[in-house]
């Protein structure tokens, strides 16, 4: 295993020969598509990912990232801090004929070249696992906006439409 920065590049194949796995960090402000859905784009995330030979003898990609990122409250518009949690379960492909014939445990990873970037499959399984509505367990909604006086003036308004409901008490007493 191989602890520390994650390596920018990888050819899954030739990893997958030799089992390799890998322990390290992913910064959140490498990651801007992960980092468009979120607040800012402080803080990282823990990844571990091993590349193998399944009983099939298909070149795999699993793994987890964790972490912690603040996005945006949908009650109350403040930020929040949402626990992410990904599972990488990727077979490696070099045509879709064969990414069509894979088990359905696994997610295809189409090669196009030798070589993969690994942060952006990271991201994307990241991305995969936000909640769709981030909020607050206990915000509190505010339901009232502008001072309290001009909320207790529109409350002593009288209602425009009294006058009506007066012509139909007379018409119906007639």
């Amino acid at each position: 295993m191989s602890y520390g920065p994650l390596p920018k590049k990888v050819d899954p194949r030739k990893l997958a020969e030799r089992e390799a796995e890998f322990k390290g960090t992913a910064k959140i402000a490498d990651m801007p598509r992960l980092a468009s859905c979120l607040v800012d784009d402080e803080g990282t995330v823990e990844v571990q990912i091993r590349f193998a030979k399944d009983e099939q003898r298909l070149r795999v990609i699993s793994g987890e990232a964790h972490g912690k990122v603040r996005m945006t409250c949908q009650r109350c518009l403040e930020p929040v801090s949402v626990e992410i949690d990904a599972t990488l379960s990727l077979a490696v492909a070099l045509t879709d004929e064969q990414a069509q014939n894979l088990p359905r445990c696994y997610d295809p990873l189409i090669m196009e070249t030798d070589e993969i970037e690994l942060l952006p499959i990271i991201e994307d399984e990241l991305m995969l696992s936000l909640p769709l509505v981030p909020f607050h367990d206990d915000c509190s909604i505010q339901t009232s906006f502008g001072d309290a006086e001009t909320a207790r003036t529109q409350e002593e308004k009288p209602n425009p439409f009294s006058v009506l409901a007066q012509l139909k008490e007379k018409a119906d007493k007639s």
